[in-house]
């Protein structure tokens, strides 16, 4: 019994609202950077085999792409220090709380990490809002394509022969690659011979998931903020108990001394 008692005390103490939110936001980061790395790697290898051949056409794209790929590296890790740092504030806010009556006191440096981390995580979490937009930018221009491409097969049927020639993608038109690359455009077989590729098909893919990432972690940022709120507000109450609590032994304390002092001059008088 000793030993369930232990157990459970110890899995009362666990701060269950916070763990969950960071396991979403691992799992969301993990998925966001390592799936986004890999489809900017295919994307780089889809442009210059099939729409910018002179790599000189495109170098500020390769160290656009390049530059964000070295940022996923310090997301990945700056988010995982930050959920550990979140899920030990848990613990401690967690502890804080269930020992308000004992001689456990949260300080004014508590509430100010609490409160610090309460606006960072708004913040992040803005800006967070933004990554999930941007990413589903390719996720449009994949679809584009690959609707192109279904087009194209329509085109196939024997009632629309000549129609294959005439269905484009102008990867120029979207700002990605100069107007002066070559050839910038894929028509018809040659359309429909990238979207067979496997780049193609798994960085559209891969694409999708990194924006499913993205909102994950977005989701885990407003669960933090709102476990964040609820911590401080906590905190701040269990500040105002312990204040209360002191004010109300000290008064105590000298009513005692006060009475015991009245005794003391009414046996001397006697």
């Amino acid at each position: 019994m000793g030993c369930l008692d232990c157990c459970i005390r110890c899995l009362g103490g666990v701060p269950y609202a916070s763990l969950v939110a960071t396991i979403l936001c691992f799992c969301g980061v993990a998925l966001f950077c390592g799936c986004g790395h890999v489809a900017l790697s295919g994307t780089l290898t889809i442009l210059d085999t099939h729409f910018s051949k002179n790599a000189n056409d495109h170098v500020m794209l390769t160290d656009i792409i390049q530059l964000m790929q070295y940022a996923i590296y310090g997301i990945a890790s700056f988010f995982f220090l930050y959920g550990i740092i979140l899920l030990a504030e848990g613990f401690y806010t967690t502890s804080a709380v269930k020992e308000l009556r004992s001689e456990f006191k949260t300080t004014i440096c508590g509430r100010c990490i609490s409160a610090m981390f309460v606006f960072l995580t708004y913040v992040l979490g803005v800006a967070w809002l933004g990554v999930f937009g941007f990413s589903a930018v390719p996720v449009f221009l994949f679809y584009n394509m690959w609707s192109t491409c279904a087009s194209i097969h329509v085109g196939d049927m024997p009632a629309n022969p000549h129609t294959n020639d005439s269905i484009c993608v102008d990867m120029r038109q979207y700002g990605i690659i100069p107007w002066n690359a070559s050839p910038g455009t894929a028509c018809g077989s040659t359309l429909l011979d990238i979207c067979n590729t496997s780049e193609f098909y798994l960085s559209y893919h891969l694409y999708i998931v990194a924006c499913a990432g993205a909102g994950a972690t977005v989701i885990a940022l407003i669960h933090y903020l709102m476990i964040l709120s609820a911590n401080w507000a906590y905190l701040k109450d269990a500040s105002h108990m312990h204040a209360y609590q002191d004010i109300k032994t000290k008064e105590e304390r000298e009513l005692r001394d006060i009475q015991s002092h009245s005794k003391e001059c009414l046996n001397s008088y006697s």
